[in-house]
């Protein structure tokens, strides 16, 4: 059987450590994880509760294409809860996950061969599904000096049809203040490149509060998730808000290529809006973890690292112990029993000298982590 030419994406790689550190946990070794951007606690109590009154009563058919109303209203107030901005719950389109969004965005904005701007460190797969969509990624390289994050003289020289920028970012957990952000928006629509804001770490943060795209244009694609803040990964319900003469062009590929996100999933959502203190006791966690991760990573070696503003990643140059980071990742879960993950998922040109710490887990994992990868290290001479 024939298969295309844009079917060859690379694989996502922090997925395929997944799978090496599951085949050793079913081997019976234990393993402190690292590598994903899960949170190991299950959706909010409220998320659970809703869906199990629900249950009993309701048949779960078809939603609307868009998203059931109420949770379109719920999540529009949350941008004035948040931000203080005032959203049409029409401009909100309830997606399956973020990557549905992306996946939506991407097909909505450009026409096949465009090139769509992406920074480099980045989420892998903006990569892999806009070369699936036969799109051209353009990696656009960051620095450490701008915290991993692409600034407006980054882009000259590119002739871009779109632009997507993460803040707080994956792998770096940097984030862009509000007059970055919008030199960065002010830049593409002046070149006319259509801006997509992803905000799935959004509510996760440390050094200030995260900036949505809609506090400084409309005219903006934001994408956002009951992943990460909300700890619904496995539930794969999300939303992206566009403007309004955009809603019924994404609705009619929505119709199309989903026909509605997972009714369930969305009575859960429905709940969890309502389960933010309880959310926000994570992120005292998250905290706590971040400050552990701070003080004990540069002891081990790992001291050329960006501070992280949010999310739950800290992204560390590991030029000094390795040019190969998949070989180096490999050796830890061998002989640490940690996962963490090659930046060559982030970074495919500068990738091989990095790796990303994942800190989302309980903090008991955190410690037992760090004082794996000491020994490692300590083993290896490397401190």
């Amino acid at each position: 059987m024939r298969v295309s030419t844009r079917s060859a994406v690379d694989p996502f790689i922090v997925m395929d450590v997944m799978e090496a550190a599951r085949r050793a946990e079913e081997a019976g070794r234990h393993i402190i994880h690292m590598e994903v951007g899960q949170p190991s606690t299950p959706a909010p109590t409220g998320a659970r509760a809703a869906l199990a009154a629900s249950m009993d009563d309701d048949a779960m058919g078809y939603t609307g294409a868009l998203g059931l109303p109420a949770l379109r209203e719920g999540i529009a107030k949350l941008y004035k809860t948040w931000y203080n901005v005032d959203v049409s719950p029409d401009r909100v389109i309830v997606t399956p996950g973020s990557s549905g969004a992306f996946l939506l965005a991407f097909t909505a904005l450009f026409d096949a061969g465009e090139k769509v701007g992406l920074g480099l460190p980045g989420y892998p797969s903006y990569r892999q599904i806009l070369s699936a969509l036969s799109l051209d990624p353009v990696g656009v390289q960051t620095s450490a000096e701008n915290r991993y994050q692409p600034v407006a003289d980054d882009l000259a020289g590119h002739d871009l049809a779109g632009l997507i920028v993460a803040s707080p970012a994956n792998p770096s957990g940097t984030m862009l203040d509000h007059a970055a952000l919008k030199t960065l928006i002010d830049a593409a629509h002046a070149n006319g490149t259509a801006f997509v804001s992803d905000e799935i770490y959004h509510g996760i943060q440390y050094e200030g509060r995260a900036i949505s795209a809609l506090e400084v244009s409309d005219d903006v694609y934001v994408i956002n998730s009951f992943s990460k803040f909300f700890s619904m990964t496995g539930w794969r319900i999300g939303w992206m808000i566009v403007p309004d003469d955009h809603v019924r062009v994404i609705e009619r590929l929505a119709q199309n290529m989903f026909i509605c996100p997972s009714h369930a999933s969305q009575i859960a959502a429905l709940g969890a809006l309502d389960s933010i203190p309880e959310m926000m006791e994570h992120l005292e966690v998250y905290t706590k973890n971040r400050q552990i991760m701070m003080e004990e990573l540069p002891k081990i070696g790992f001291d050329k690292i960006a501070p992280p503003d949010g999310a739950f990643y800290i992204y560390a140059d590991v030029s000094a112990f390795t040019d190969d980071s998949r070989v180096f990742a490999a050796d830890i879960l061998e002989q640490a029993g940690v996962a963490v993950t090659p930046g060559l998922d982030f970074d495919p040109e500068r990738g091989h000298q990095t790796l990303r710490f994942s800190y989302a887990r309980k903090t008991d994992d955190i410690i037992e982590g760090l004082a794996r990868l000491a020994t490692f290290m300590s083993d290896r001479g490397a401190v």
